[in-house]
């Protein structure tokens, strides 16, 4: 089965920078369009970032996002990245990736393999 696990959480103030890791274990990331996704207490599940699987590695982001993240790939790492610069205090929230197999679909988040999210804390 497919395993992920994020890292690279941390605390930081409002207008910095951070970069988050996704390791893919127990299958090949290559099949897999991996996507980004957070909860903070007491909101719901968002998306925030997904690329695709394929040669095209297509994204999709949050309409929150406003050109601040940036998604990214290595396959022959089987890992995800994170880019998040301009932080701001409502990006507090876990951040998970997770995989719904070749979709990027946020529309209904059953059926998500989810990883161990990490903390992001932005507060002055």
């Amino acid at each position: 089965d497919v395993q992920l696990q994020a890292s690279g959480g941390g605390s930081l103030q409002p207008g910095g920078s951070l970069t988050l890791s996704c390791k893919i274990s127990g299958v090949s990331a290559d099949y897999y369009s991996i996507s980004w996704l957070r909860q903070a207490p007491g909101k719901e599940r968002e998306g925030v970032a997904c690329i695709s699987h394929d040669e095209h590695r297509s994204t999709n982001y949050g309409d929150f996002v406003k050109g601040r993240f940036t998604i990214s790939r290595d396959n022959q790492k089987n890992s995800v990245y994170l880019q998040m610069n301009n932080l701001k205090p409502d990006d507090t929230a876990t951040y998970y990736c997770a995989t719904k197999g070749r979709d990027c679909d946020w529309s209904d988040f059953r059926g998500y393999y989810w990883g161990q999210g990490t903390q992001v804390t932005v507060s002055s």
